[in-house]
């Protein structure tokens, strides 16, 4: 079967799937890495960490303009030239001589990169009709599952075995294939109605993105002081006030809180901003548990904690069929519980116990974690009409970086002060199994919001069949 012949729902996400894999591998990829780029450079790995927060802030603030732009200049177009600049700064980091050489092209990924994920998601509901969504959502939600756990040990192997300039130079060939494919594949869709720039709207929710998701996420390294931590979080937040104030006043604002008068989409962003805490917090805390508490190196903890994708894989044949047999209600509501207790059982892990039982638990609940993620993200958009889609999926990117941050920011802020309790000696494998609970009863708890849910929610989407 040649390419062309793939029916739409089944090309698009494979095309999207392997763009958005590039940008969630590269954004994880040079945690390992940056002692051997650090070295090159003449520079420390801990000041070289301004390279992974560069990216984040770039993220952060471009992320609330990324539905106007798709709107203004066409999905596709957007997409395709998204991927280009991402290319193009792989190519400045692979080249880089010095440390502002290498944050510029930080800088360059991170904007692109706030484009790709929700304009991906704009292609899918604009070009799929909603019946097929489940599966096509169900691929685009692998390489955001597969990034945080993949990254690290791959980024660890890259520059064991050549150097670490192909972790960048390995998306020039993945980036212009995705350009063709969009180019050749990907049908032109227009916006049935072009929303006027909220300049001041961008402005206020860029600098409240920007606060809370880089902010939190800086929080759970050693890299700003917490003072200045701690203004940026503010700053975030005020600034959302003031942009929860302005957004009443104007028509169609950067970010459109009317949206959560949906059901269905007020469930998938506040539920599902709750139980990303835990998908946020795991590929912190686990890397961590191994190395510090487990003695292994980054590649072998890497190899170990990427059991979790094996599951979120398995996960993609899966998911239609658990959700026509159960409906969103039931199964998120269900999966919510066991997606935590499946973080939340993360903190039993200790020396000496069998890997064999640490790889079946992280299989089984990334499988279920994946299974919610998908879930989640397809619900979002049950009754979401054509003309708010721009809007819908930007403010769904948002409150995703955000909570995936939080996830982050809570996970070491607990695993930090445990330490403190303790003597504020090395960490140990002690110090972890009260954050993975604290995480995983907050992942648990988003059931209540999808318990709240009409019976019926998502019906349409899910094509639920009555039990046999």
């Amino acid at each position: 079967m040649s390419i062309s012949s793939l029916p739409r729902e089944r090309l698009l996400p494979l095309i999207v799937a392997v763009a958005l894999f590039m940008e969630n591998i590269d954004s994880n990829v040079i945690s390992t890495s940056l002692p051997a780029i650090a070295l090159d450079l003449g520079t420390s790995p801990i000041i070289l960490k301004i390279g992974v927060t560069s990216y984040l802030l770039a993220l952060a603030i471009f992320l609330p303009a990324s539905g106007w732009i798709a709107d203004r200049f066409g999905p596709k177009n957007v997409f395709r030239i998204a991927i280009g600049v991402f290319v193009v700064g792989s190519l400045i980091c692979a080249s880089a001589t010095s440390l502002p050489h290498f944050v510029f092209g930080r800088v360059v990924q991170g904007a692109a990169g706030a484009l790709m994920s929700p304009v991906a998601r704009l292609l899918l509901v604009r070009s799929i009709d909603k019946q097929s969504l489940v599966d096509a959502m169900a691929w685009v939600s692998i390489p955001a599952l597969l990034g945080p756990v993949l990254g690290p040990p791959l980024g660890g192997f890259i520059t064991t075995y050549a150097t670490w300039h192909w972790i960048f130079l390995i998306n020039v060939p993945v980036g212009v294939f995705g350009i063709f494919m969009v180019t050749r594949y990907v049908p032109v869709i227009e916006a049935e109605k072009r929303d006027p720039l909220d300049l001041p709207g961008l402005i206020l929710s860029g600098f409240a993105v920007a606060g809370l998701a880089f902010g939190l996420s800086v929080a759970g390294f050693d890299i700003l002081p917490v003072p200045l931590i701690a203004t940026l979080v503010a700053g975030g937040a005020i600034s959302a006030v003031l942009f929860a104030v302005h957004s009443r006043k104007i028509e169609a604002p950067a970010l459109d809180f009317s949206l959560l008068r949906l059901p269905t989409f007020r469930a998938s962003i506040i539920g599902g901003s709750l139980f990303r805490i835990g998908i946020g917090a795991l590929p912190f805390l686990l890397p961590l548990l191994m190395q510090l508490g487990f003695g292994l190196s980054p590649f072998q903890s890497g190899l170990v904690t990427f059991s979790a994708a094996i599951g979120a894989i398995l996960m993609k044949v899966a998911a239609a069929y658990f959700l026509r047999r159960f409906g969103f209600r039931k199964l998120l509501t269900i999966n919510a519980l066991i997606g935590g207790f499946f973080v939340a059982i993360c903190g039993l892990f200790q020396p000496g116990m069998s890997f064999a039982f640490i790889i079946a638990v992280l299989v089984i609940g990334g499988f279920f974690r994946s299974l919610q993620f998908t879930s989640i993200n397809v619900l979002a958009y049950a009754e979401v009409e054509q003309r708010q889609m721009g809007r819908a999926t930007t403010l769904a990117a948002v409150a995703q970086q955000v909570s995936l941050s939080a996830g982050i920011a809570v996970g070491a802020f607990i695993v930090e002060t445990t330490v403190k309790r303790g003597g504020g000696g090395a960490i140990s494998a002690e110090d972890f199994p009260l954050a993975f609970l604290i995480v995983g009863l907050a992942t648990a708890s988003s059931f209540i919001f999808f318990w709240l849910l009409p019976k019926d929610a998502g019906e349409q989407l899910s094509r639920k069949t009555p039990p046999q």
